[in-house]
This record gives C-alpha cells, structure tokens and sequence, in this order.
C-alpha cells in the first residue's frame, strides 16, 4: 500500500516545493516612485506636426496578403524569369476585414501594376536597387488607394525572388 502512495505524495511535495520556490524567487514589485517619474515627454515641434514611430504603429495595422504574387519576366517573347514576392498592407487601425473583403480585386489590380513593372523592365538587372523599389512601392501604394481609399497607408514588400529560367 505504500509503495502506491509514496509516488502521489511524491508528487505533491515537489508541487508545493515548487510553488514555494516560484513565490519567494518571484522579482520584486516595480516601485511605485520610480513609475510616476517616468511622465510621458510632450513631443511639441510647433506648427509643423511630425508623427513619431509610436504613433504611426498606434493607429496603424498590417495586413499580409494570402498568397504570394507571381509574375513572369518576358524578353524576346520568352519567358526569361519568375518574381516570386509576398506583399502587406499598412493600412488604419480597423480597416483589416476591408482589406480582406476586397482582397480580389486588390491581388488583380496589383498584378497590372507588377506586370506593367516586369514589362517596362523593373525586375531586369538589379531589380532591388533602392529607386526601383521605391518606384514599385509608389505604384502599389497609389494602386491600394484606388481599391481601399485613404485607409491605406503603405505597401510593404515582405519577401521577393527572382528565379531565372
């Protein structure tokens, strides 16, 4: 009969000498003179309004497409290469389930803007130089804008490959 309880009081003993050690090893309490030292520091810049990181990701949210974009590079009548890319939007605090409702009609418009990108030879050479990147993000942003209105605040290029063939 022992021999069936020694291992359950076996147990419970290491339950509370484990409880025990968790509550008196727990770190101490902030104290509460040191936090109200820390007031929030007023960023006042005058007439001209300047938006911190903090801010922007405080109102803002980010929403990752489902799918990746995949969009061929023709030269010569052939196809030459693969862009792979996977794309997010920033858009404000709120408006996820538009950007997931009109999520069709925003993968078709984006991939008109890719296509016409791969087309004028945007992912030729070095395709991720930083102007040509930029130019890409400005065309996908002002494409969102069209489908979703002023909710959008960015496109974010997540990911992109190019496999040539």
């Amino acid at each position: 009969m022992f021999g069936k309880i020694f291992p359950i009081l076996l147990a419970v003993i290491g339950l509370a000498a484990g409880g025990g050690a968790g509550y008196y090893l727990r770190p101490p309490p902030p104290d509460p003179e040191a936090t109200a030292d820390c007031a929030p520091i007023s960023k006042d810049h005058g007439d001209t309004e300047v938006e911190s990181t903090e801010e922007i990701t405080a109102t803002s949210e980010f929403v990752k497409l489902n799918n990746q974009f995949i969009v061929p590079v023709v030269e010569d009548g052939l196809v030459s290469s693969l862009v792979i890319m996977s794309l997010s939007l920033e858009v404000k605090t709120g408006s996820t389930e538009k950007v997931y409702r009109a999520e069709p009609k925003l993968r078709d418009a984006f991939l008109q803007v890719l296509f016409d990108h791969a087309n004028t030879g945007g992912f030729a050479g070095a395709f991720t130089g930083s102007a040509n990147m930029d130019r890409l993000r400005t065309s996908l942003t002002e494409t969102a804008r069209t489908v979703l209105g002023s909710d959008v605040i960015g496109v974010l290029v997540s990911d992109i490959v190019r496999q040539d063939t």
